[in-house]
C-alpha cells in the first residue's frame, strides 16, 4: 500500500472508529444513568436529553413528593409544622435530594435544614406573600451559589406570617448529571488514545523495517563500506526511498572506485611523464655539454648536435602539448567550432600534409573515398585533424619496414565512417579493450625511440565523441591494426551546379597533384 494511501486510510480510521465507539459508548452511558436518576430520586424521565435539555423540570421533580406533603400541611394544619420532630423527618428525606427545609415566621427562621448553606443565600429568599409555587413549580436563583426553592406561605394559629421554603442546591444537585458528562469525555479521550495507539503502531511497523534497513545502510557508509546493496519488498514512497538510496550507493562506489583509478593514473602520468622528459631532457643536456667542451669540432657535428637538440626539444613539446589538450578534455574545456565541412576535400588535405613526414619515415600511406565527394558532415575541422594526426602517428610509431597506412571513408546511412589501417605488429586480445583509456600503453618497456604519452587515442576518443560520434578498433598480432570512426552527416543539400562550380574553382595544378596522389595510392592498394 502505498504511503498515501496509507495515511488516508488511517485519517478515516481515526475519524470513523471513534464516532462509532463514542455513540456505543454514549448510548450505554446514558441508559445507564437515566435509571440511576430515575431510581435515585424518583424522576419521571426516560432520555438522557431531557435531563440535559431540561434540568430545572428535573429539578423541581426531585422534591415534588415531599414539597407536596409540606404544601398539604401548611395549608390545613400549619401548627403541625411547629413539630420539631415532624420537620427532621421531612428534611432527612431531602437530603438525599441535595435539599433541605426552612422555616421562617415573620422573618425570623425558626428550623433551618442546612445551616451552612443558608447562611450564604438568606438574603436572596423571598418575602411573604412573593410566590406560592404549585408542587412541579419553582424559582430558580442565580448567582455566585445558585439554587432552586418552592415557596409555600401560611399564617399560624396565632396570626404570625409562616413561611416553609424547600431549598435545592444546584451545584450539588444530581451528580449522576456531572458524571455522565465527565464519563462521556473521559470515553471520547480513551476511544481517541486507543484509536490513534492502534494506527501509530500499525503505520511504525510498516515503517520501522525499511527505515532500519536505511539506518544499517548509512552506517556502513559512514565507515567506508559501499559493498553491500539495500533490499526493500514495499512499494510505497519509503520503498522508492530505498531505491534511490540504492542508487546513490551504486553511483557513490563508482565515483569512488573512478576517483581511485584517477590517483592511479595520475601516479602513472606522473611517473610516464618524468620518464619520457628525462630522455630527451638527457640527450639535450649531453649534447649541450658536447658543444660546449668542443667535441662538435666540425660543422657537420655542430649541425648534426643541433639538429639532435632540436628534435628533442620537439618531442618535449609534443609531450607537453598533448598533456595541456588531454586536461582540457578533463575538464570538458575544449573549444569546438563546428561547421559543414566537404569530407573529401578535408581528407585530401589532410593526407597531403602527413605524406611528406611519413615518407621521411618510409610509410607509404594511402587514401580512397567510396562516398559521393560532395557529401559534407559537421565538424570542428581542427579537431577533427587532431584525431587523424594522433591515430596515423600512433601507427607510425609501431609499423615496421615498408609501412603502409591506408584511409578509407565508407558511407554509414546518416553517418561517414572513416577507417585507418596499417600494417604494423598489431594489438594483443587482452590490450585491445584498453587502447582508448588515458595513459595505456601496450609497451609496458615504454621505449623511448617509439616516446607517446598514451594519451593520443583517449583524446581522439573524447573528441569523437563529443562529435556524437563512435570510435573502435579491431586488430590482428603481425598483422596490424585498423581504427574505425563515425561522423554525422551534414543535413544542407548541394546542387549538382554548386558542386561543378566547386570543383572549378580548385587551381589546375592543385587538381593534378591530388589525382596524381590517388594514383599513387590505387598503385599501394594494389601492392
Amino acid at each position: 500500500m502505498k504511503l498515501k494511501n496509507r495515511l488516508i486510510f488511517a485519517f478515516i480510521t481515526i475519524i470513523m472508529i471513534p464516532i462509532i465507539l463514542i455513540a456505543v459508548a454514549c448510548g450505554v452511558i446514558a441508559n445507564y444513568q437515566v435509571n440511576s436518576i430515575k431510581q435515585s430520586y424518583d424522576v419521571d424521565t426516560n432520555t438522557m436529553q431531557q435531563i440535559l435539555t431540561n434540568p430545572i423540570q428535573i429539578m423541581n421533580r426531585v422534591t415534588r413528593g415531599v414539597y407536596n406533603d409540606i404544601k398539604l400541611v401548611a395549608l390545613k394544619n400549619p401548627r403541625k409544622l411547629e413539630d420539631i420532630e415532624f420537620i427532621n423527618k421531612l428534611n432527612e428525606e431531602l437530603k438525599g435530594k441535595y435539599s433541605y427545609v426552612a422555616l421562617r415566621k415573620n422573618g425570623d427562621f425558626l428550623y433551618i435544614g442546612n445551616d451552612e448553606k443558608l447562611k450564604l443565600i438568606q438574603n436572596s429568599l423571598p418575602n411573604f406573600g412573593v410566590y406560592n409555587t404549585d408542587v412541579d413549580g419553582g424559582i430558580y436563583v442565580g448567582g455566585k451559589y445558585p439554587f432552586l426553592v418552592k415557596q409555600q406561605d401560611f399564617y399560624y394559629q396565632d396570626g404570625g406570617e409562616g413561611t416553609v421554603f424547600v431549598i435545592t442546591d444546584v451545584n450539588t444537585l444530581v451528580p449522576q448529571i456531572k458524571s455522565s458528562a465527565i464519563q462521556f469525555v473521559i470515553s471520547f479521550v480513551i476511544t481517541i488514545c486507543l484509536t490513534a495507539c492502534v494506527l501509530v503502531y500499525w503505520i511504525y511497523k510498516s515503517l520501522l523495517s525499511p527505515l532500519n534497513t536505511l539506518r544499517i545502510a548509512t552506517n556502513k557508509m559512514k565507515d567506508g563500506n559501499l559493498n553491500f546493496s539495500i533490499q526493500t519488498n514495499t512499494d510505497d514512497e519509503i520503498g522508492m526511498l530505498c531505491e534511490d538510496f540504492e542508487e546513490m550507493r551504486k553511483r557513490l562506489k563508482e565515483l569512488i572506485e573512478a576517483r581511485m583509478q584517477y590517483e592511479v593514473d595520475m601516479r602513472e602520468l606522473i611517473s610516464n611523464i618524468s620518464h619520457d622528459l628525462k630522455t630527451p631532457l638527457t640527450a639535450i643536456k649531453g649534447y649541450a655539454e658536447g658543444i660546449m667542451d668542443g667535441v662538435a669540432d666540425s660543422p657537420e657535428k655542430m649541425d648534426k648536435y643541433l639538429r639532435t637538440i632540436c628534435t628533442k626539444a620537439t618531442d618535449m613539446t609534443v609531450l607537453v602539448e598533448e598533456l595541456s589538450i588531454y586536461s582540457k578534455i578533463d575538464c570538458n574545456n575544449i573549444p569546438y567550432t563546428f561547421a559543414n565541412i566537404n569530407i573529401d576535400n578535408f581528407f585530401n588535405d589532410c593526407i597531403e600534409e602527413l605524406s611528406l613526414d611519413l615518407e621521411l619515415k618510409n610509410i607509404d600511406i594511402g587514401y580512397f573515398n567510396y562516398i559521393d565527394s560532395n557529401i559534407k558532415v559537421i565538424a570542428d575541422a581542427e579537431q577533427i585533424k587532431r584525431v587523424i594526426n594522433n591515430i596515423i602517428g600512433n601507427s607510425a610509431k609501431y609499423i615496421g619496414r615498408k609501412g603502409i597506412i591506408n584511409v578509407r571513408i565508407n558511407d554509414a546511412d546518416n553517418e561517414v565512417q572513416i577507417e585507418i589501417e596499417d600494417n604494423g605488429k598489431g594489438i594483443s586480445k587482452k590490450d585491445l579493450p584498453y587502447i582508448f583509456d588515458r595513459f595505456y600503453r601496450t609497451d609496458a618497456s615504454r621505449n623511448s625511440s617509439q616516446g607517446g604519452s598514451g594519451l593520443g587515442l583517449a583524446i581522439a576518443k573524447k573528441i569523437i565523441e563529443d562529435h556524437g560520434g563512435r570510435i573502435w578498433a579491431s586488430s590482428k598480432e603481425e598483422v596490424g591494426t585498423t581504427i574505425y570512426f563515425t561522423m554525422k552527416k551534414s543535413a544542407e543539400v548541394i546542387l549538382d551546379g554548386a558542386d561543378e562550380e566547386e570543383v572549378k574553382d580548385i587551381p589546375e595544378n592543385k587538381k593534378s597533384r591530388k589525382e596524381k596522389k590517388r594514383n599513387q595510392k590505387e598503385t599501394l592498394k594494389d601492392e
